[in-house]
């Protein structure tokens, strides 16, 4: 018999991981980005998860008497956690938006959806980019935004604090970004980092002295991180674009989302596309693609769309994007 818990596979998912609290057993969970017949599954200690919940209580206000709204499938490790530490803080989880104190989405979802919660309510986003505009839109309907960046393989790896959006390390956690001067992989320690995969391997890399990475990129400028995403590229004509230079680029001037991808095209292979959920954005992304972004960079395919396409964890379907 196996010692690793899959809470997908159980009724009650929740109920599942504090089962395997009690006996020790440790949790085998699918990540994020898994899609397929054989998702991809990390596996943890619970004890990597019991660590952070003070911390988490402090950044996101969850406490006894507090009513979360965790929208999207257990399945998620991002949504179980929530979900997991409602139930170690006393929360009570609620199924609709109307009725919660609390809630947790990913950046796609605030957008889609914050306009469901009420006035006061207190939101968590979990994910590499908040949009200004999103969380400005937010805020003028009474949402307060709490933020954080993590991996299913690395737990929690920075979050906003005073208020100010910025993110910094996590309480017990050491991020530092190497391979380049300014902009290079993201790389971390701590106690909260995975055990490793529960079958084929991922993108998690791992030092003799503690620290791994799962290859996303980013900036550090003193103790604050920016986080740039995955190195994620487009080969059109033979030059290969980063699809996060060219966010990095069009997102901090924009209202709403901004999605980079790669389209197909008959001679090309691939061009690069940008999908938006604010048609005003347009005119202007495209005057500062040109102004600003190299030839081989510049978006040839421009997407306006009501609403992005997401998995079934919250986050923008990007391979839906380029279909």
């Amino acid at each position: 018999m196996t010692d690793h818990v899959r809470p997908e596979e159980h009724t009650d998912p929740v109920a599942a991981v504090l089962s395997a609290r009690r006996t020790g057993a440790a949790l085998s969970l699918t990540t994020s980005g898994s899609t397929g017949p054989t998702p991809r599954r990390v596996l943890r200690t619970t004890e990597s998860w019991w660590g952070c919940f003070p911390a988490y209580s402090d950044l996101t206000g969850v406490r006894r008497g507090a009513r979360v709204w965790v929208p999207g499938t257990l399945r998620s490790t991002m949504n179980l956690f929530a979900a997991v530490h409602a139930a170690w803080a006393g929360a009570e989880l609620v199924a609709g938006a109307q009725s919660a104190t609390h809630a947790c989405l990913t950046p796609a979802q605030l957008e889609r959806r914050g306009s469901d919660l009420p006035a006061g309510a207190r939101i968590v986003v979990a994910g590499a980019g908040l949009p200004d505009g999103v969380a400005a839109a937010a805020r003028q309907r009474g949402l307060r935004i709490d933020h954080y960046y993590g991996a299913a393989e690395l737990s929690f790896v920075a979050a906003s604090d005073a208020g100010d959006g910025r993110l910094r390390p996590f309480p017990g956690v050491e991020v530092e970004v190497r391979d380049e001067p300014v902009t290079g992989t993201i790389w971390v320690r701590s106690d909260w980092v995975c055990d490793g995969y529960d079958g084929p391997p991922g993108s998690l890399r791992r030092a003799e002295d503690g620290w791994a990475s799962v290859g996303d990129l980013g900036r550090l400028d003193g103790s604050v991180l920016t986080v740039l995403g995955r190195p994620d590229a487009v080969v059109t004509a033979g030059a290969t674009v980063l699809v996060s230079d060219v966010e990095a680029v069009l997102r901090p001037v924009a209202r709403g989302t901004v999605v980079v991808h790669g389209v197909p095209h008959p001679s090309l292979g691939e061009v690069v596309a940008v999908t938006l959920t604010d048609g005003r954005d347009r005119a202007g992304l495209e005057q500062v693609a040109r102004a600003r972004l190299p030839v081989s960079h510049r978006p040839r395919v421009w997407r306006v769309v009501p609403e992005l396409p997401l998995t079934e964890a919250g986050k923008v379907d990007r391979a839906a994007l380029g279909r």
